[in-house]
């Protein structure tokens, strides 16, 4: 993909909430703590509190969701204004970011032409709740679709935001085979997915072409 994972990249043409009008999330997830007493000749009870979510819940529930959808997490980038860890996911334990906005990409393999497809939230005041309200309105579309909505899901999808101009020089005739564009970009990701043993770089590379691709035709 070529979306950078941070700084935020916002999808064009989607509205921003004011700093002023976001709220204060009521996701949260079940925490166990230890009693501070100890009874004499006993071990100190546990009990269950409830606790804010973290960064790495929110990433986590964002991926479990997608990974229902048959999506891999090479072909998910979520870019927000926060530091990455060395996997390019958003590390937890730093300072909040002044724009806590999140936009999820992935690409829906479901689809012929495998679309990128995109969902970004900036309601609330935490990246962590924005990541969990991804997850959750992920979760809700995917009960739209079974119940008997897959059009409906597939229509809620188009229109969102198109992709930024590729990365690089070289064009995607240089990897693609231009009487079978579509065709050779199918073989070679099978080929080049790092999930299947591949190498990164030249997955990468076949989906800077395809993009591109896609981007040229888009216009004519």
């Amino acid at each position: 993909m070529t979306i950078p994972a941070s700084p935020l990249q916002w999808p064009t043409g989607w509205k921003r909430t004011p700093p002023a009008a976001r709220a204060r999330a009521r996701f949260g997830k079940q925490v166990m703590r230890t009693s501070s007493y100890t009874p004499p000749g006993g071990q100190p009870s546990r009990y269950a509190t409830r606790g804010e979510v973290t960064i790495a819940d929110g990433v986590g529930r964002v991926q479990a969701e997608l990974e229902r959808m048959g999506v891999s997490d090479f072909d998910l980038v979520i870019s927000t204004n926060l530091q990455l860890r060395l996997d390019g996911l958003p590390r937890s334990g730093q300072r909040e970011p002044d724009d806590p906005g999140v936009s999820v990409y992935w690409r829906d393999s479901r689809v012929d032409g495998w679309p990128m497809r995109c969902m970004a939230i900036d309601r609330y005041d935490r990246v962590a709740d924005n990541l969990a309200a991804v997850a959750a309105t992920l979760e809700a579309m995917r009960a739209i679709e079974r119940h008997g909505g897959a059009e409906i899901l597939d229509r809620a999808f188009t229109g969102f935001a198109a992709l930024p101009a590729p990365g690089g020089t070289s064009h995607w005739r240089d990897l693609l085979d231009p009487n079978d564009p579509e065709g050779s970009y199918r073989r070679l990701r099978a080929k080049h997915h790092p999930d299947r043993g591949g190498d990164a770089d030249e997955f990468r590379a076949v989906q800077h072409a395809w993009d591109a691709y896609q981007q040229e035709h888009a216009q004519q």
